[in-house]
């Protein structure tokens, strides 16, 4: 495909295409790297799921698994060695990205381990440890923006490291991000440090919250509702709430930039802390495969995709800037759920998801290391 592909127009309007997925596969073919030229890729995420699949079913790294064997490394540091190598030659590929793009391009993110989101300082330890070993500048820390994550967030910030703050879904909850942001820049200022060389992105989930609610609208009209009006009322909203949540958070993002408190930190250098979408494939099969694309470019944000939908959205995506396009509608519907006929709570269903969330982060990491300890046995067997 020519370098005239979809991709690269979205580049154009100030969006990056990070990718979410990584394996070792993709390191050592070359395809990442190639996938920089053909994609316009600009960096990568990964996460428990992600890792999970690369390493259960794959021979690739079983020579590693059996020095780590020999070397009598318990469980846990045989799955950091195999991660940590994966990320630091990933690291190592994007570089010419975050050198060309000053540092705001070309992360690779690693997440702490999900198993401790409601422990603050085990979340800094962890972060500083992680950082310290993978040893690369282009290496973004993903902790989650719980009440007990977003201290970690500011901590680490003031240390110099990179974060990707993870499992947003309220919009509320991204404005407390950005606040520990900002508190984490300030803090490393009052200590006379530079600010110019940190990096974060907030990202805000979209597809699950769609799933979510269209799943309580489809039982109440399973379950029978005479009322046409308050039918099409119900219709209307299907697949239409994580959009128009993600554009009004992208009109709180343009009232923290335009702050004081935010422009006294850029006038030292600080990097605007970019809204990222996530989760963004698209699980309903009605709707368009590359929808949380489309909707959602604009300046200053990334959109982090599966490799099915960087695909889809080469071939098809309709480019346009329209994050900031129907902003009034996106605010008429979200009040509309409060409608007594709608009657959806908002905050209960993000509080929802956000304890699914760490649990849907959680049951991958403890199927990673029971399916890791089963290849251990195996090998040591057989060794």
């Amino acid at each position: 495909m020519t370098a005239t592909n979809h991709l690269f127009e979205i580049e154009e309007l100030g969006q990056s295409i990070w990718m979410d997925n990584l394996t070792r596969d993709l390191i050592e073919s070359g395809q990442l790297q190639e996938m920089i030229v053909s994609r316009g890729l600009r960096g990568i995420t990964s996460n428990p799921a992600i890792f999970e699949k690369a390493i259960a079913g794959n021979k690739m790294y079983d020579a590693d698994i059996e020095a780590g064997i020999k070397a009598k490394k318990p469980l846990m540091e045989i799955y950091e060695s195999l991660v940590f190598d994966d990320i630091r030659k990933a690291c190592d590929i994007f570089r010419p990205v975050y050198e060309s793009s000053g540092g705001l391009d070309g992360y690779i993110s690693l997440e702490v381990p999900p198993t401790i989101a409601h422990d603050t300082e085990k979340t800094i330890e962890e972060a500083r440890r992680y950082y310290r070993e993978i040893g690369r500048e282009n290496l973004m820390i993903k902790i989650p923006g719980t009440e007990k994550g977003l201290p970690a967030v500011e901590q680490v910030i003031s240390e110099g490291i990179n974060v990707n703050v993870t499992l947003l879904f309220s919009v509320q909850s991204y404005v407390n991000t950005a606040w520990s942001y900002i508190r984490g820049l300030e803090k490393r200022v009052a200590e006379g440090q530079d600010i110019s060389k940190i990096a974060s992105v907030a990202s805000f989930f979209l597809s699950r919250i769609d799933s979510k609610i269209d799943d309580r609208i489809d039982a109440r009209l399973q379950a029978g509702v005479p009322d046409m009006a308050v039918r099409e009322k119900l219709e209307a909203i299907k697949g239409k709430v994580a959009i128009a949540n993600a554009k009004i958070a992208y009109q709180e993002y343009k009232k923290i930039i335009q702050s004081d408190r935010w422009q006294a930190l850029a006038a030292k250098g600080a990097k605007v802390q970019r809204l990222l979408w996530a989760s963004t494939s698209t699980k309903n099969p009605n709707y368009s495969d590359v929808m949380y694309v489309d909707e959602l470019i604009g300046p200053d944000t990334v959109n982090t995709l599966p490799p099915a939908t960087i695909e889809a959205c080469a071939d098809h995506c309709q480019v346009s800037d329209r994050i900031e396009s129907n902003v009034e509608a996106a605010y008429r519907l979200i009040d509309s759920l409060k409608d007594p006929d709608i009657n959806i709570d908002l905050d209960a269903v993000m509080d929802e998801l956000l304890v699914e969330g760490i649990d849907k982060f959680i049951q991958p990491f403890q199927s990673l290391m029971s399916s890791l300890e089963e290849k251990v046995n195996r090998l040591a067997t057989v060794g």
